[in-house]
């Protein structure tokens, strides 16, 4: 009923404003907020907010909906410096008019804290979040729904700031409340299962994520049904962790199965139609196909300038995506002048400490290596890396993969010393705070064992490079992409090392794991 009531609203668009009632007005809202047209639904609520205010007043109930309901969709259009100020001032009003401990109260605390994190700002994220957990459990209960949900949204927060265990720990007791609160099969345990798996994800369990992921879609299917966009989500979810498994054959067919869902459902521009194009092209990417990955990533950065415009976030990242494609095919000119506008536009959007700014920094570093400027891809990086320590902290993930970046650099520009000096620190942080086995601590001991042979220190090269194939084959598989990357790197030490038959044998042993699954692990 809602998609049909879309295509008759969308003819009537210069109708909005002389919109009969406050009711009609809101349900239009709904519906264009529902299907993604977040700018359409911007205005109505614009003229509601301003229609309520002066029949009410600021503090009436009804304003501060309005208020919420604009923020929100400020939020959706990647207005977040609007958005945040719009819901502190709900904030403040609903504190005056409600107290500090009343529901609508703590959901403004809430709202806020999405935009602060939205922000880049996750400690006041962390903060208003734990306020925002306290305050539930004293007012609603330890197992109030809302509370569970508050629960949850720690736990997001706590995966930005790197603290993954801590996550880990929250989402599996948010898990555990749900199914006895709520039952093994309600929405909401549902979305519990799934932000689970995702921590698993970010430390690495990537078999857990996948069996719990899909379990989740099994139950999705079953109760929301296979076209449920809730269900789409978890397919699209599930599609990234094969990929992360090296089995890119099933994320790449999952991924074409949720984009034509998704444009029958949702439709052909709806932003999660969008989303779920980019995730196909990162797919053909890993698949090596470049071309395709690039034509699909200029439709979505086509159609994301059209419906969310040219400074939304999603749009950037669309940027982003397709200027890292430019770079795989080579077009290094092309990559640095798009990153080199990505770049700027965060810095205008999102403000020069943003993660996301940083991220564009470094993906501009990146292609000024490929370009041989060393040099310029070495300031940038250190500038990248103080800034991460500033804004994130020493110990943050981000910030370890920029001194990883930089020491890459640092070997190119034959500073093969300060390059072993900071991948020793890299690998140390990295082993403390994910643990020995983790993909990004293989990757920085396997960084490490290459400055070691460029050194000449064969024999220490070897000793990394045995442990890290061992961890890669338990962890990831034999046949996985990075494991046979692994086998590859030890069998040219061993030949650096004149133990010929032994490269010999690993060698032989790569080509025909290769071929035994060619596709899956391209």
């Amino acid at each position: 009923m809602q998609r049909g009531l879309l295509v008759h609203a969308s003819q009537f668009e210069d109708l909005l404003a002389v919109l009969p009632t406050l009711k009609v007005q809101n349900s239009f809202a709904r519906i264009f907020t529902h299907s993604g047209f977040w700018k359409q639904a911007e205005r109505i609520e614009e003229a509601r907010f301003e229609w309520t205010r002066k029949k009410y007043g600021n503090n009436h109930h009804d304003t501060l909906t309005s208020m919420a309901d604009l923020a929100h969709t400020y939020w959706s259009l990647g207005k977040f410096n609007a958005a945040e100020q719009l819901e502190e001032e709900v904030l403040s009003l609903r504190k005056k008019v409600l107290g500090d401990s009343h529901p609508d109260t703590l959901t403004s605390m809430g709202n806020l804290a999405n935009t602060y994190r939205s922000l880049g700002k996750f400690n006041a994220t962390e903060q208003l979040e734990e306020e925002v957990l306290s305050l539930s459990k004293k007012v609603l209960g330890d197992n109030h729904p809302d509370t569970l949900t508050s629960m949850a949204n720690l736990a997001i927060t706590y995966r930005s700031l790197g603290k993954f265990n801590a996550a880990e720990q929250l989402q599996e007791e948010v898990l555990s409340l749900c199914k006895k609160v709520l039952g093994d099969n309600h929405p909401d345990t549902l979305t519990s299962m799934a932000n689970l798996a995702n921590a698993y994800w970010s430390l690495g369990k990537f078999n857990a994520a996948e069996q719990l992921q899909e379990e989740v879609l099994s139950l999705s299917k079953k109760v929301l049904g296979d076209n449920h966009p809730d269900t789409l989500i978890s397919k699209g979810n599930l599609a990234i962790t094969y990929s992360s498994l090296g089995k890119f054959n099933a994320a790449e067919q999952l991924e074409e199965e949720v984009l034509s869902l998704s444009k029958k459902v949702l439709g052909d521009n709806h932003p999660r139609t969008l989303t779920s194009m980019a995730n196909l092209a990162n797919t053909y990417s890993s698949l090596g196909k470049f071309n395709a990955a690039e034509q699909l990533q200029e439709e979505v950065l086509s159609l994301r300038k059209k419906v969310l415009g040219d400074n939304h976030p999603r749009t950037l990242t669309s940027m982003a995506n397709l200027a890292n494609t430019y770079r795989l095919l080579g077009k290094f000119h092309a990559a640095e002048q798009l990153e080199e506008k990505v770049l700027s536009l965060h810095k205008k959007v999102l403000g020069e400490n943003h993660p996301d700014t940083l991220t564009s920094m470094a993906n501009l570093a990146n292609t000024y290596w490929s370009l041989g400027k060393f040099n310029t891809a070495e300031q940038l990086q250190e500038e990248v890396l103080s800034l991460h320590k500033k804004v994130l902290g020493d110990s943050h993930p981000d910030t370890l993969t920029s001194m990883a970046n930089l020491a890459y650099t640092y070997s190119s520009l034959g500073k093969s010393n300060a390059a072993e000096q900071l991948q020793e620190e890299v690998l140390s942080w990295s082993k403390k705070l994910l643990g020995d086995s983790h993909p990004d601590t293989l990757i920085s001991m396997a960084n490490l064992a290459d400055t070691y042979w460029s050194l000449g220190k064969f024999n220490a090269a070897e000793q990394h490079q045995e442990e890290v194939l061992s961890l890669h084959k338990t962890v990831l598989g034999h046949n996985h992409p990075d494991t046979l990357t692994s086998m590859a790197n030890l069998a040219s030490t061993y030949r650096s090392l004149g133990k010929f038959n032994a490269a010999k044998q690993l060698e032989e042993e790569v080509l025909a794991l290769q071929k035994e699954v060619p596709g899956d692990n391209h």
